[in-house]
C-alpha cells in the first residue's frame, strides 16, 4: 500500500461506486485480509499501533476514501453497486470524499425497492462500529429527504457539530 494511485491488478477496496464485486468470493476475501494486514503494518512501523485507540496512519489521512473504504470491507460490510448505465445494482456502503479536508461521507444506498433506506440506520451503525476499530471516528447526520449518513475523521479530531 504506497501513496501511489493504484495501477492496472492493484487492490482497491470497494468504495460502492463501482460495477458489482465479481470473481472468486474467497480470492477477494485473501485479497481484503493481505490489504488489511498490510494497513496494521504500516501502522506499527509509523508508531501507530494496532491496538484499541490507534489512530490511522499517514497513508490513511492522505487517502481517507481508500483507507475507510478497506475498514468496511474488511469488516464484512457489503458495498453498494453501480451498473453501466450509472444506476445502483446493490445495497450497502458508499464512500466518498467529504467536504472538508481529512474528511470522508459513508452513506447506506441501494437500488429502488431494495430496502436500503430500512437497513440505513442499524447498517450505518454496523460502519460506525467498524470504523471505530481502527482509529476512525463517526458522526451521524441526518441529510436531505430525511436519509442518513456518517461523516468519518480520524479519531481525536472532531471539529465540533456538522450539518444536521
Amino acid at each position: 500500500m504506497s501513496g501511489e494511485p493504484a495501477g492496472k491488478g492493484a487492490f482497491e477496496a470497494a468504495t460502492g461506486d463501482g460495477p458489482p464485486l465479481a470473481g472468486d468470493a474467497e480470492q477477494r476475501s485473501r485479497e481484503v485480509r493481505s490489504a488489511l494486514e498490510g494497513l496494521r503494518q504500516i501502522r506499527r512501523l509509523t508508531g501507530q499501533g494496532d491496538a484499541p485507540g490507534a489512530v490511522p496512519a499517514p497513508w490513511e489521512l492522505r487517502q481517507p476514501v481508500r483507507a475507510v473504504a478497506l475498514a468496511l470491507e474488511a469488516a464484512g460490510l457489503a458495498p453498494s453497486a453501480v451498473g453501466a448505465d450509472g444506476e445502483r445494482t446493490a445495497a450497502g456502503y458508499r464512500v466518498r470524499a467529504g467536504e472538508r479536508p481529512a474528511t470522508v461521507v459513508v452513506e447506506w444506498l441501494g437500488p429502488p425497492g431494495s430496502g436500503a433506506a430500512r437497513e440505513e440506520p442499524g447498517a450505518l451503525t454496523a460502519c460506525a462500529d467498524a470504523l471505530a476499530r481502527l482509529g476512525w471516528e463517526a458522526l451521524l447526520y441526518k441529510g436531505p429527504r430525511g436519509r442518513r449518513f456518517l461523516e468519518v475523521e480520524p479519531a481525536g479530531t472532531t471539529a465540533g457539530p456538522g450539518p444536521s
